[in-house]
């Protein structure tokens, strides 16, 4: 049974509930209605979000946590309007401290007019985080055909010629994006966890780590900024005694951390990340995922993420969260 540390979720496993099905299906994850709500304490606009992404990847469902969390959200602004927005939310006299808008292919030019918009922002000394809800080709594909709606690009062809054209138009801005989410394996109610754990204690100075560890024979996270690997060391799996528990477990943790070069390792790659994590700072880079990979997802990667995660929130005062994406699959 995989656990999720800090309000991250595991996917709904065979038979229960699937990724963007539970209360809302794809329509819940990205159609929406236009929400906003005035919020927020007296003080000029402290904080500004782009929700951008792929159709289907949970857009509208960010708009709303964002909302349910005090945000004064827009959905569907066209880029071009950004900067009057801004302007218009300053007029309001601190009224709109926190803002979020919504931003996809249903408007023109959309790629080079949200980076002009950007730019324009960038000139006037406001630093926007840039959002992009991401999701596997074959979960877009299931959440459209659930609600029979078809992809906002496809035209004459099928949902999947609509989602290789969207990624391609999207592909400069999910380079330049602050935080890639990755939707694929959450469902609606996880996919808040998320959000509200980055966004619900309001404007962070220092970057905000997700910690994930994974099976590589399960696919690399799509929106992992570093990732490390310990298939170097022996794998527990092995011992009969630890097979079936997991690296959260005592004894696999002090077999694994006992291992020749496992000392080693965690040392160096935490002075590494302090360096990273510094420049990350200094660059306004706001959120930062590590992904720690062994062959399931089971024991090692479970033991070193959880030792990781530990250590950086001992010594760096940094917000952590620690996911581990493919415990219980085996």
């Amino acid at each position: 049974m995989e656990r999720a540390v800090a309000g991250a979720g595991r996917p709904g496993p065979a038979g229960g509930e699937e990724p963007g099905r539970s209360t809302a299906d794809a329509g819940e994850w990205d159609q929406g209605d236009p929400a906003a709500s005035e919020s927020g304490t007296a003080g000029q606009v402290t904080d500004i979000v782009i929700i951008t992404g792929m159709s289907g990847a949970g857009r509208s469902t960010a708009a709303k946590t964002l909302e349910d969390l005090d945000w004064f959200v827009i959905d569907n602004l066209p880029p071009g309007l950004l900067p009057t927005m801004i302007n218009l939310a300053r007029r309001a006299k601190g009224a709109l401290p926190r803002i979020a808008a919504v931003v996809d292919v249903r408007s023109r030019a959309f790629s080079s007019d949200l980076q002009s918009a950007i730019t324009e922002l960038a000139n006037r000394g406001v630093r926007p985080r840039v959002v992009f809800m991401e999701a596997a080709d074959d979960t877009l594909v299931r959440r459209f055909e659930s609600v029979r709606r078809p992809h906002p690009l496809q035209e004459d062809g099928r949902v999947v010629d609509g989602i290789a054209a969207e990624r391609e138009l999207l592909r400069a801005v999910r380079g330049e994006a602050d935080l890639v989410l990755d939707t694929s394996a959450l469902n609606v109610h996880e996919l808040r966890a998320r959000l509200q754990d980055f966004f619900g204690a309001g404007s962070a100075v220092l970057p905000r780590v997700s910690i994930v560890s994974f099976g590589y024979k399960y696919g690399l996270p799509v929106d992992a900024d570093l990732v490390a690997d310990c298939r170097f060391l022996p794998n527990p799996r092995w011992i009969t005694e630890l097979a079936p528990l997991t690296g959260q477990d005592p004894q696999v943790r002090e077999y694994v951390l006992s291992q020749l070069g496992a000392a080693e390792f965690l040392d160096a790659y935490l002075a590494a990340l302090r360096v990273i994590l510094a420049g990350y700072e200094r660059q306004g880079k706001r959120f930062v995922t590590l992904a720690i990979g062994c062959t399931g997802g089971k024991h090692r990667s479970v033991a070193m993420a959880e030792q990781i995660a530990g250590r950086l929130a001992e010594t760096t005062g940094l917000g952590i969260q620690l996911v581990h994406r493919d415990l219980g699959r085996e």
